[in-house]
């Protein structure tokens, strides 16, 4: 039973195949299920068989499940229904080799081998055809995790298109994953948690989309850096320590410095104000933050 926005499943159900890989506990579908009553229920992404199983002990008759294992490739085939509901499970990037499970490669499958902005280019593809098969005031109820890899953490709901109005924004916890039974050397915190967001057709042309846009700045060029913060950075920027010629040097071309005529006065000033800037000899400070 839905009651709050934590969801917490020790254990997956009776529902699909255990071994296989990623499937998700029967019990979320059988609540998002008996929560919302769809007239049309249909799971796009349904592995080894858990949401049609959860559907006929429920009593549902004319579910469709929709897979690669079953013949269906979500890039480039139709959609063959229209539902007011519908459940994605989809690959969490390549985390899990899904040819693995089905036995065999096939060249559109998202858990293939790509580069991350090329996987939510090809969900954000997916996603898009679930929505434009809702009826109006139908929902889309995806779940998908978040992924640590190479020393870089990635949150495909932050990067992925939002299609549709968001309604409900889900916390699920997990159990028995693969990185809570390894030993890991030095700190390490496990990702223990899944996103499950409900997305909901309002209108039937109108389309509401949020895009995640990445851009990299100079902080020089923020009118809000402080001169303490703009001398950490520069000291940083230069090993720990420095004389001052070489900060005038680094600090000049920031929008503060070009904004005040006496900004090398200004830096002498804020050298000896912070006590996290120590004077090595005459003109010469390094960072020291303790």
């Amino acid at each position: 039973m839905l009651t709050n926005s934590i969801l917490n499943y020790p254990n997956r159900g009776k529902w699909g195949k255990s071994s296989y890989r990623g499937n998700c506990s029967g019990f979320i579908i059988r609540d998002l299920l008996e929560y919302f009553r769809p007239t049309k229920f249909l799971e796009v992404f349904s592995g080894s068989g858990t949401g049609e199983q959860v559907a006929k002990d429920l009593g549902i008759q004319n579910s469709v499940h929709l897979d690669l294992i079953n013949g269906w490739d979500a890039l480039t085939d139709e959609i063959p229904t229209g539902s007011d509901f519908v459940f994605s499970h989809p690959a969490y990037w390549d985390i899990v080799d899904y040819s693995t499970q089905r036995g065999n490669f096939h060249q559109n499958d998202l858990s293939n081998k790509m580069p991350y902005d090329e996987f939510i280019c090809k969900l954000d593809k997916v996603n898009a055809k679930i929505y434009q098969c809702l009826v109006n005031g139908g929902r889309h109820s995806l779940l998908i995790g978040d992924i640590r890899k190479a020393g870089k953490y990635f949150s495909p709901i932050k990067d992925m298109s939002w299609i549709g109005d968001i309604e409900i924004h889900l916390i699920k916890t997990q159990h028995n994953t693969v990185s809570g039974r390894k030993n890991y050397n030095g700190k390490f915190i496990s990702i223990a948690h899944e996103h499950l967001l409900v997305f909901k057709k309002n209108h039937v042309w109108h389309v509401p989309i949020k895009r995640t846009i990445t851009k990299s700045f100079d902080l020089r060029a923020f009118e809000g850096m402080t001169w303490r913060d703009l001398i950490q950075a520069a000291l940083e920027h230069l090993g720990g320590e420095a004389d001052l010629s070489s900060l005038y040097e680094v600090i000049s071309d920031s929008k503060k410095a070009q904004k005040n005529p006496h900004y090398k006065e200004k830096i002498r000033q804020t050298l000896q104000l912070h006590n996290n800037f120590e004077s090595v000899e005459r003109g010469r400070w390094k960072l020291s933050i303790a």
